[in-house]
């Protein structure tokens, strides 16, 4: 399961645009915590702390302990981050207040383990899906998802319905969902309809056929 974090974090009072690009120069990410039955708060968190753990979180779907300057920790799920477009530099993150009973929906990472034989024989190992949308409990939030690929043949997918999730652990997507699929090489697929094309060229078309037929007919005298 997902361990929390411990962030620290301090209320804000200035809001507007120039007022949140000139507490980013100071070094600090603009935040909000929101939920139900929780009135909201704007706070700020030191960015370059906040960077620093999702450099070395496995998703941006994580569980922190926000320690906030003056009230104490709040239990909270980080919801979603604006980024800036150019730089790529968070730009404010808002996080909602969580509690035992509270469901949450996040992206979890899906890792593919083992040597696949297909690969082996010269097949390509295709990932349609990084990540899997699952709903659950904060106490039952994965960090990440394992899929063996070590049994699959050229040909053969994974689909969500075989992966084993833990128990309080939904996924929001249908079990016929492909995450992963071991292609053919190129060249065999070349061969194969290399050689369909042969199959066809050497058929005699049907009308060439009836013509035949004619012409070995003698006419009625």
């Amino acid at each position: 399961m997902a361990k929390k974090t411990t962030l620290q974090a301090a209320p804000r009072l200035r809001s507007g645009s120039g007022k949140l690009k000139q507490m980013r120069r100071e070094g600090w990410l603009p935040s909000v915590i929101y939920g139900r039955g929780v009135e909201n708060v704007n706070l700020k968190v030191d960015a370059k702390t906040f960077s620093e753990l999702m450099a070395h979180s496995s998703s941006d779907s994580i569980l922190i302990n926000l320690d906030v300057e003056g009230e104490g920790i709040r239990s909270v799920f980080l919801k979603t981050i604006q980024h800036d477009p150019l730089t790529g530099h968070a730009l404010h993150a808002d996080f909602l207040a969580v509690n035992d009973k509270t469901e949450i929906t996040a992206n979890i990472p899906v890792h593919l383990v083992g040597d696949s034989e297909g690969v082996k024989e010269g097949g390509i190992l295709e990932q349609y899906h990084h990540t899997i949308e699952i709903v659950c409990f904060p106490k039952d939030l994965p960090e990440a998802f394992e899929m063996d690929v070590s049994h699959l043949g050229q040909g053969d997918s994974l689909n969500i319905g075989e992966l084993a999730l833990p128990e309080g652990v939904n996924a929001t997507h249908g079990d016929d969902i492909v995450i992963a699929h071991i292609g053919k090489p190129a060249a065999l697929v070349s061969e194969e309809s290399s050689g369909t094309d042969e199959g066809a060229e050497g058929e005699v078309p049907a009308t060439e056929q009836k013509d035949e037929a004619a012409e070995e007919t003698p006419a009625a005298e």
